[in-house]
C-alpha cells in the first residue's frame, strides 16, 4: 500500500505542480492585462462566466503587433523618439538602459547568455555549478588583477533550489572548468540539489573536438 501511494505521488506530483504553475501564470497575466481592456470587450461582460487566459491571449497578440510595427521605419522612428525622451530623464534613463540591455541579451537569438556550464571552486575546497556568460568588457578587464595579460569570464552561480537567485563573479578563465552538459541539464541538477544527475553529455559546439 505504501509503495502504491509513493508511485501515485511520483506520477501525479509533477503534473499537479506544472498545472498549478501554468494556472498561476495565466491568472497573473490576466490580472495585469484585463484592467487595461475596456469592459465592453471582456468576454465575461456577455457570458455568465469568466474565460481564463483571455488576458494572456491579448498580451501575446499585443506584443506581436508591437514587434511587427517596430520592425518598420515608422515604428523604429517612434521607438527612437521614445528612447530620446527617456534618455533625458535622469532616474528613468539608467533603469531603462539596464533593463533593455538585459532583455536584448537574454531574448536575442544571437545572444551569448548562458550557453556554457562550468565548475568553480567555491567555497574553498568545494566545487559549485556556474553558468558562463559573456567576457567582461575591456573597460572592466583592464582594471582587474593582471590587466590584459589574463583572460577573464563572467559567471553566474545559481542557488539551489531556486536558480533565479545566486551570485555573479568575474573569474580568471583558467579557474573555470567547462562541463560538456547543457544549461538545461545543469538547471535540473541545481533545482534538484544533485538528485537529478545528467545521464548523457550534451557537448556544445565550443567544446566539440574538431
Amino acid at each position: 500500500m505504501h509503495s502504491y501511494f509513493l508511485t501515485g505521488l511520483v506520477v501525479t506530483g509533477p503534473v499537479a505542480i506544472t498545472l498549478y504553475l501554468i494556472w498561476t501564470f495565466i491568472q497573473w497575466v490576466d490580472g495585469w492585462v484585463k484592467p487595461f481592456i475596456p469592459v465592453r470587450y471582456l468576454p465575461e461582460t456577455y457570458l455568465p462566466f469568466q474565460i481564463p487566459g483571455f488576458g494572456l491571449v491579448v498580451a501575446i497578440i499585443g506584443l506581436t503587433l508591437i514587434g511587427f510595427f517596430t520592425a518598420n521605419l515608422v515604428g523604429r522612428t517612434l521607438v527612437r523618439l521614445g528612447e530620446k525622451l527617456l534618455d533625458r530623464t535622469p532616474v528613468v534613463r539608467g533603469i531603462y538602459k539596464a533593463l533593455k540591455q538585459v532583455f536584448s541579451t537574454i531574448f536575442s537569438q544571437s545572444g551569448t547568455s548562458f550557453r556554457k556550464v562550468g565548475l568553480v571552486e567555491f567555497p574553498q575546497g568545494a566545487w559549485s555549478i556556474v553558468f558562463i556568460s559573456a567576457e567582461p568588457s575591456p573597460v572592466v578587464e583592464e582594471r582587474l588583477p593582471g590587466g590584459n595579460g589574463e583572460a577573464w569570464v563572467s559567471v553566474f552561480m545559481p542557488c539551489a533550489p531556486n536558480p533565479t537567485t545566486g551570485f555573479f563573479f568575474l573569474l580568471p578563465k583558467a579557474k573555470v572548468i567547462e562541463l560538456p552538459i547543457s544549461v538545461e541539464q545543469a538547471t535540473k541538477l541545481v533545482i534538484s540539489a544533485g538528485l537529478i544527475q545528467p545521464e548523457t553529455l550534451t557537448v556544445s559546439e565550443e567544446l566539440r573536438p574538431s
